[in-house]
């Protein structure tokens, strides 16, 4: 029963967020040989300037060792709030 949870930034759109979901739901399917109606997914929008706080720490760098797809980029330990 995999569970997806998507966290980015606010400012896409209700239909680009549906489309994400479809897209991450079929990707599940056929990797997983799940049905729909096992596949849930959610979606967190967390601003800029909590990133680093409420997302890069706690979900990337402390979690480093389950990450399948590490990001790109790195930041500072604080962030500035907004």
């Amino acid at each position: 029963m995999p569970h997806v949870i998507v966290k980015l930034w606010p400012g896409k759109s209700e239909q680009q967020k549906r489309r994400l979901t479809e897209a991450i739901v079929k990707d599940v399917m056929n990797a997983l040989n799940y049905g729909d109606e096992s596949v849930s997914v959610a979606i967190e929008e967390v601003s800029a300037g909590d990133w680093a706080e409420k997302v890069y720490k706690p979900d990337i760098v402390e979690t480093s060792a389950k990450l399948y797809k590490k990001p790109g980029y790195t930041m500072g330990m604080t962030s500035r709030r907004e």
